[in-house]
């Protein structure tokens, strides 16, 4: 009775799409993986920053092997959906940059160059799978991604030029390319989910830009929304977080939140199956 119980609870709670409950508990559970992150690159030594390029063919890994779950070549569970799939590719990535840096200690190459090669491997011979795409939506979100980080990216530079702060947005702080780059990765999935949404008739699974869009009728609100969120969570970084290890593994948390579903909903999109 009390596994079935169990069971029941699981399948109600975690194996039926985003509810409440799950949706706060994956937050703890990145909270603690975050904190376990963080330990692993202050033993090694680790600038977490340095790790958003190398680690970019693990995100494809694991945003490709959903959006193949979403077309029916991979088959439907847990393991291979979201999270399931990122607790998995997240401890081969772990797994990898170990391996990466004993290896430059070892034979002294750079620990960066053999995670990115890697995971090149790993995530090219999982997109060989996908044999349909849909370049017509690729291309919009992609035009609509480049217009709205440059615009974004001129934006800033125009207020930092004649040296205008807003609140809860150094302007300056964009003149580099890490917190560009992690907007950028944000932009990304805002432009995937207002070009399915909009206009092919997708859904949105999560829970806050679900209610958003029902509100507002359109997905376009997600654009701003991204842009203060993140900016606001990038000024609390920079700002109050000293530690620069603590500060890298958040804005690389932050950077691969953005760019996982960005990717996953892209390749879905060019896949032409339902979100």
């Amino acid at each position: 009775m009390l596994i079935e119980e169990i069971t029941e609870f699981l399948a109600t709670y975690f194996f039926s799409g985003y509810t409440i409950v799950n949706t706060i508990i994956y937050g703890l559970i990145l909270v603690i993986a975050i904190f376990g992150i963080i330990k692993l690159f202050d033993y090694y030594k680790i600038n977490p920053t340095d790790l958003i390029l190398p680690l970019i063919p693990f995100v494809f890994l694991g945003s490709g092997v959903r959006a193949l779950v979403d077309n029916g070549i991979y088959s439907y569970n847990w393991f291979l959906i979201t999270p399931g799939i990122y607790f998995i590719v997240g401890g081969l990535t772990i797994a990898t940059l170990i391996f990466s840096i004993y290896l430059e200690r070892w034979k002294s190459v750079d620990f960066r160059y053999t995670l990115f090669i890697i995971g090149m491997i790993i995530a090219i011979s999982n997109l060989i799978n996908i044999n349909n795409f849909n370049l017509i939506a690729m291309a919009q979100v992609l035009i609509i991604w480049i217009l709205f980080t440059t615009i974004f990216a001129v934006l800033t530079k125009f207020l930092s030029f004649f040296d205008i702060n807003l609140p809860l947005f150094d302007i300056s702080d964009y003149r580099g390319k890490i917190n560009l780059s992690i907007i950028s990765a944000h932009l990304l999935d805002a432009s995937t989910t207002f070009i399915a949404v909009d206009y092919y008739g997708y859904f949105e699974q999560h829970i806050l830009p679900d209610y958003i869009y029902n509100l507002s009728g359109t997905a376009i609100t997600l654009f701003p929304l991204k842009i203060i969120v993140i900016s606001i969570s990038l000024y609390i970084i920079d700002k109050y977080i000293d530690n620069e290890i603590i500060a890298g593994t958040l804005k690389l948390a932050v950077f691969i939140l953005g760019l996982a579903p960005g990717i996953r909903n892209l390749l879905t999109l060019a896949i032409g199956v339902v979100i």
